[in-house]
């Protein structure tokens, strides 16, 4: 009992520290997604409420005729669900690494994105 009471600080000493090294997940201002973001011919338009577009032009595809998509951003966790035309949803999880007034990086479990914000 004795030898429990002399090492109880030390497990309490070692459980704080290892608590406290856990890295915090990054929090990104969703208002700094709002607006039309590009890398190479693609684009991705990110609307306020959490609804959006994307659109390819290497595929002669505009922007009116773009694939729609709502979106969501929690801390760093960036969710794309693309709405099907014949129905049905495709969604889509990345982890934000970066977001400023002019860009937009994010990876998923294989590739990594970057995107410039389009100026207007």
């Amino acid at each position: 009992m004795k030898k429990l009471i002399k090492y109880l600080p030390v497990l309490l000493i070692v459980a704080v520290f290892f608590t406290s090294c856990l890295p915090e997940e990054e929090v990104f201002d969703e208002n700094l997604l709002i607006g039309k973001w590009r890398s190479g011919t693609e684009y991705y338009r990110y609307d306020a409420g959490g609804n959006g577009v994307t659109w390819d032009t290497a595929d002669d595809v505009t922007e009116a005729e773009g694939q729609a998509y709502t979106w969501t951003l929690v801390k760093s966790e960036l969710t794309h669900i693309h709405i099907i035309a014949m129905g049905g949803s495709v969604p889509k999880v990345y982890k934000v690494t970066q977001l400023t007034e002019t860009t937009l990086r994010y990876e998923d479990d294989f590739d990594s994105y970057i995107y410039t914000k389009v100026v207007q």
